[in-house]
């Protein structure tokens, strides 16, 4: 009997393929069994382990031990060190080796280990392998809802556990799922929000490389909760990577018969298809998205009617993000107290980040509701890279707030933002250290969205268009003092008169950028 000794777990998502993981996976394969290893070591691939802009990425069990950047021509060098003779190859090994637990609260290493909740499959299991999420717990959850819960029983555990949505507003989505069950209609509709626009945003799209089949199973538990009978997944369309992994997964379950009609040998009957979108980014919005489902432009629709009452096709739909869904399972399997253990008191389970910039090790961070920014950056990120210090971070993507170096303390959840005037969103971490120019940041964001606007609305068409022509004369050199007044005076105009959050939205940026870092704005004005 052959015992395998070692597996290398190489990282297959967007990134890493683009860095040329194929063909370091082919090399790989080709190398050990040149070596005679190939009764002795696996190679298998995975999703993202959470580790970004590191290239091709593996992991070398059991010893634990990442490498990143690794190239073709590394991997004979590695195969004969490592995996043959036992001796790491210390140039490739990862400085921070990222540390992460699976449902517990341990911190040791030398970087915090994480609490994973909605990651903890991810790096760890192979994606495309329903064996695999089946043999980790997958199904369990929704086995455990068709064996010995009512729809009622569903919802109240979601409503008990507090989990608020994790696609920026924060809305309670146990109180969501409460108003479509008590809302009649002869058909229900699940939408999975995962057109993930915002930019420094990528969770969602490593939950699905990663872990294709929790979001499957937190869809079908929604659509058992609120007697849905059909899901739809709008995704990115240059999801691709995505999209083929979400698709097989469907095919999979569906040949299992965890999809389809009677599930599980239940009255329960649920499909899931996907549909891909256009990349706009007032998709985002629900009702946007809805519209484009049905094959329309994505505009917004006006609320009320809202989803849950007059949806997809004037039916009661429930959308909720990825992420959201991908905490599901693990709720109901452990129960609401259990999630209640972590986080805070108001918003309690975990929280996936995504932080970039001038961090040391940038990527994917889950960490507990109400974990400070100083803590993510410098315990989970390594802290700013190449010695620099922190001036700054954007929370929550363009559509969120710029915060100084006095707020390294706060605690990153929806309640404490709140408090001052900032806004956890999608949770994503921008990094910026102290050679940072903040008005080309600022400028970058409000060029975005113009970009990004739909035009459906007056203020936000011509609101946006002006705000660009203000930071373009400020960034030269070119605007006097009342520019800056005025830069905020249009956006709380379009946050009192826009018709959907992306006109509304845009005064979070531009006060937080004022509010920190006016001086830089100052130095640019010419009177």
């Amino acid at each position: 009997m052959n015992i395998v000794r070692n597996h290398v777990l190489i990282s297959i998502d967007a990134g890493t393929l683009m860095s040329g993981a194929r063909a370091v996976e082919d090399a790989l394969v080709k190398e050990i069994v040149k070596q005679g290893l190939d009764k002795e070591v696996s190679v298998l691939e995975t999703g993202s382990i959470g580790i970004t802009g590191r290239g091709v990425i593996l992991v070398v069990y059991p010893e634990g031990i990442y490498y990143a950047d690794v190239t073709p021509d590394d991997v004979p060098e590695l195969v004969e060190e490592h995996l043959l003779k036992g001796r790491p190859l210390t140039r490739l090994i990862l400085t921070e080796t990222p540390k992460r637990t699976i449902i517990t609260k341990e911190k040791t290493g030398l970087l915090k280990e994480q609490p994973r909740i909605v990651l903890k499959n991810c790096g760890f299991i192979d994606p495309e392998n329903i064996d695999e999420y089946i043999a980790a717990g997958g199904y369990e959850g929704i086995a455990k809802v068709l064996q010995t819960m009512t729809s009622e029983d569903v919802v109240a555990e979601i409503k008990s556990s507090g989990l608020l949505g994790r696609g920026g507003a924060g809305f309670p989505t146990g109180m969501k799922w409460d108003f479509a069950i008590k809302t009649p209609g002869d058909e229900k509709f699940v939408i999975c929000n995962a057109d993930e626009g915002e930019p420094g945003t990528f969770k969602d799209r490593l939950i699905l490389e990663g872990d294709p089949h929790k979001l499957i199973e937190g869809m079908l538990i929604a659509g058992y909760a609120i007697h849905g009978t059909r899901g739809f997944v709008y995704i990115r369309g240059e999801y691709s990577l995505s999209i083929e992994r979400i698709e097989k997964a469907i095919l999979d379950a569906r040949a299992y018969g965890l999809l389809g009609k009677n599930i599980l040998e239940s009255n329960f009957s649920f499909d899931i298809v996907v549909m891909k979108g256009a990349g706009a980014y007032v998709c985002g919005e629900e009702t946007a998205l809805i519209e484009s489902l049905e094959g329309k432009r994505g505009h917004p629709r006006n609320k009320p009617p809202f989803p849950i009452n007059a949806g997809l096709w004037g039916k009661p739909t429930l959308v909720n993000n990825v992420e959201t869904l991908a905490n599901i399972s693990e709720i109901i399997r452990n129960g609401a107290e259990w999630y209640k253990g972590y986080g805070t008191e108001k918003c309690s389970g975990t929280k996936v980040f995504t932080i970039l910039g001038h961090v040391a090790t940038p990527g994917l961070v889950e960490t507990e509701m109400g974990t400070t920014l100083k803590d993510i950056i410098f315990e989970y990120g390594g802290g700013i890279k190449n010695g620099k210090t922190f001036k700054g971070a954007l929370v929550g993507g363009a559509a969120g707030a710029f915060l100084g170096p006095d707020m390294l303390n706060v605690k990153m959840d929806f309640v404490n933002l709140k408090e001052y005037s900032a806004a956890l969103g999608s949770g994503a971490i921008l990094v910026m250290n102290e050679d940072t120019d903040m008005v080309d940041m600022l400028k970058s964001v409000l060029h975005f969205f113009k970009h990004e606007s739909c035009g459906h609305c007056v203020p936000c068409r011509l609101g946006t268009a002006r705000l660009v022509e203000l930071i373009d004369d400020i960034a030269a050199s070119k605007a006097k003092k009342e520019d800056i007044d005025q830069l905020l005076e249009i956006t709380r105009v379009m946050k009192d008169s826009s018709f959907c959050p992306l006109g509304q939205s845009v005064t979070l940026p531009v006060s937080s950028a004022l509010k920190y870092f006016k001086n830089e704005f100052m130095s640019r004005v010419t009177s």
